[in-house]
């Protein structure tokens, strides 16, 4: 990995991936509409990143418990020997690559799922200009520029590609948004949430996306301002302030005694929480939809979402620094 020419590096120096994009290969994704409906050959996905228990998850839903007939994980890169190991052994990932490289060629579709998002981008920078439909675990990057760069060079070159919160991403969400819809005019917004500005693996980025995302989905609204308000004494109790372009609040209250999160509205009629009225049953819509980009190329999520979402966690990550109010700029 150390050896890998980094995206961020060749973002710093001013490389045009539209440009680049225009010399690329015609997208390898285009074979898949030629193929014989008659012929039933098992799609295969390869994983790049083992240190993440996520990956194992794959692994597992794909090869042992067979949720998506037809499908299976074959590949998989590790940080370290032991972690791509790991997942070879309890989820059945039969292949472990030296190279993410060996897999090129050999599947249909890519997850990269590394614990650092500053090291997604470059994983799949080679696969997207192949073709290669991919998912990016989250969150997809650290810095917005970078994001709108990469979609934009995978929107010209036709590979489908997304990334989401699974706690935004799934059915609960949806049916809190529909809830949403049923109450009269929302005040403000208060979210509980795990997350560590000192995270080794990305300060807020890492688990703060999981307090965030939410709130795009629920909310038709975009963030336009945001600040964090430090706790010093032990990262304990601190809060941040999201300013949506109604004027609405949002209100994130990060918590350190146990892993969950919760929402509440302020109505007419007092502070709800919002709680999910369905049951998901089988695999939830973050892994139903990540498959069926897999097979139709359509993406579940609008690229300019996903950058809003980075944008946001960006301008929290600076006001960590500043103390300040920070403006949401993708």
């Amino acid at each position: 990995m150390a050896n890998r020419r980094s995206f961020l590096e060749k973002l710093g120096k001013g490389a045009a991936f539209s440009t680049l994009a225009l010399s690329l290969p015609s997208p390898l994704f285009s074979q898949l509409k030629s193929r014989k409906k008659s012929v039933m050959k098992t799609k295969i996905i390869g994983i790049i990143g083992a240190e993440n228990s996520h990956s194992r998850g794959f692994g597992k839903m794909f090869n042992l418990d067979k949720k998506f007939p037809g499908w299976e994980v074959k590949y998989i890169w590790g940080e370290k020997e032991e972690f791509a190991q790991l997942a070879k052994d309890e989820a059945g990932i039969p292949v472990i690559v030296k190279e993410p490289s060996e897999m090129m060629g050999k599947i249909d579709a890519l997850i990269v799922d590394h614990r650092h998002g500053d090291l997604h981008l470059d994983a799949a920078l080679p696969f997207v200009q192949a073709g290669i439909p991919t998912f990016i675990d989250k969150p997809f990057c650290y810095s917005s520029k970078a994001a709108k760069i990469f979609l934009e060079m995978a929107k010209e070159v036709g590979t489908p590609v997304t990334s989401y919160s699974s706690i935004a991403h799934s059915n609960a969400t949806v049916d809190m948004r529909k809830q949403l819809a049923e109450m009269k005019e929302i005040n403000q917004v208060t979210c509980y949430g795990k997350a560590d500005i000192n995270s080794i693996y990305g300060g807020f980025f890492f688990y703060g996306v999981h307090m965030v995302e939410p709130l795009i989905y629920l909310f038709d609204e975009k963030i336009v301002s945001a600040r964090f308000n430090k706790n010093e004494k032990e990262n304990l109790n601190s809060t941040a302030s999201l300013i949506f372009e109604n004027g609405r609040m949002a209100t994130l209250v990060i918590t350190s005694k146990k892993y969950g999160w919760q929402t509440f509205v302020e109505t007419d009629e007092g502070v709800v929480e919002l709680k999910s009225r369905v049951e998901t049953v089988g695999p939830d819509k973050n892994y139903v939809d990540m498959v069926t980009m897999f097979s139709t190329g359509k993406e579940p999520r609008s690229h300019e979402s996903i950058i809003h979402g980075i944008a946001i966690l960006e301008a929290l990550q600076k006001s960590i620094i500043s103390g300040n109010w920070e403006s949401v700029v993708a």
